[in-house]
């Protein structure tokens, strides 16, 4: 064979091979065109119908109803039962106040009502006293008109004198002033006891309710947990002089922990109360999911009760898209066997599909 043959056949391999390639690379831009456009319509299918009903935030974290306890009286702390991170349940003990001084004050009441009860009782019996003294100084009156009338009778014949007439007016007129006196002395002493018992005279029971508001006091002087969960932010200790109202210790209800979740405004078309919520903790993983239900919307946006919030009422106003808190409620059951703590930060995803 030629050369020129040689180069010939040479050059119509390479043109078959370069047609073969061609025809090749074709196939998979075609294989590769149809997969990348049928992922395409899948994921624009998907998203439509599937992944569009799922809307997910991460700007969400943990809190709960804490609980702020404060004195409801002032005095002397003598115990501190608890230390931060402590666990404790409702009703226990967690500071106790020196009590003398409420006990003072409740042998003092105590004092007063007997002393109270005393009194209306001695304005009882003088109740008695004042009637008996009117009844004698309505005798003494018809006594000294019984006399001024017969003095009467005889002055006109001369038996009586003028000096003797004289003194049975005076003597008269005396008896009924005297009963004027015993009426109002009564009286006044009736407007005491007037429409009430023993028990339900108003001098009676102010002094009750001054000795019961001094055993709540006396109740008072030992504090208790208001609810079950952990103690933070001690800042009470033993021999400090406390106010009322002064905060000693926060309890931190861990088992009712839930989270706010921080949606946009524009995420929040369909979103509705009762609708179920995958949650995900930065704590644990994202292989530990939460699940709760959404239990309610806030009333505003976050920037709303901000401290300063914005004027957008000025000239230079720039549209922002706020965000609205919706609080999830977690599942009991699995909030216990993974306890979260308050400020955890969060990933919360609503499925809007129930549209409740």
């Amino acid at each position: 064979m030629t050369k020129l043959e040689t180069q010939t056949l040479d050059a119509a391999t390479e043109a078959a091979e370069d047609s073969r390639n061609r025809a090749k690379r074709k196939k998979w831009l075609l294989i590769l065109g149809s997969t990348v456009l049928s992922n395409s319509i899948g994921y624009g299918l998907y998203s439509h119908y599937y992944g569009s009903k799922f809307i997910s935030t991460d700007n969400a974290y943990t809190a709960a109803e804490n609980a702020q306890v404060t004195p409801a009286i002032s005095g002397i702390v003598r115990e501190v039962r608890v230390n931060d991170t402590q666990q404790v349940q409702k009703g226990d003990v967690i500071v106790v106040l020196d009590d003398t001084d409420a006990r003072l004050a409740v042998a003092q009441a105590d004092a007063e009502l007997a002393r109270a009860l005393r009194r209306v009782r001695g304005y009882v019996a003088n109740d008695m006293s004042l009637a008996a003294q009117l009844l004698a100084a309505n005798a003494d009156l018809e006594r000294a008109k019984v006399d001024l009338n017969r003095r009467e009778a005889l002055a006109s014949s001369g038996s009586v004198s003028g000096d003797e007439l004289t003194k049975a007016r005076n003597a008269f007129e005396t008896a009924q002033a005297s009963v004027r006196v015993a009426m109002g002395s009564r009286e006044a002493n009736a407007v005491l006891i007037a429409g009430t018992t023993e028990d339900t005279n108003p001098e009676v029971a102010l002094a009750r309710a001054q000795r019961d508001q001094a055993l709540v006091n006396l109740e008072r002087t030992v504090i208790r947990a208001p609810k079950a969960g952990v103690i933070a932010r001690r800042s009470v200790q033993v021999g400090q002089q406390i106010q009322a109202g002064a905060p000693l210790l926060w309890v931190v209800p861990v088992h009712e922990v839930h989270v706010d979740a921080n949606f946009k405004e524009v995420q929040l078309e369909r979103v509705r109360i009762g609708q179920p919520v995958e949650v995900k903790s930065d704590l644990y993983g994202r292989s530990v999911t939460y699940h709760g239900t959404v239990a309610g919307l806030a009333g505003g946006t976050g920037s709303t009760f901000a401290t300063i919030p914005a004027q957008n009422a000025t000239g230079n106003w720039i549209k922002v898209v706020q965000r609205v808190p919706v609080r999830i409620q977690l599942d009991a059951t699995e909030l216990a066997a993974r306890p979260l703590q308050v400020g955890l930060s969060m990933t919360a995803t609503i499925d809007t599909r129930s549209d409740s």
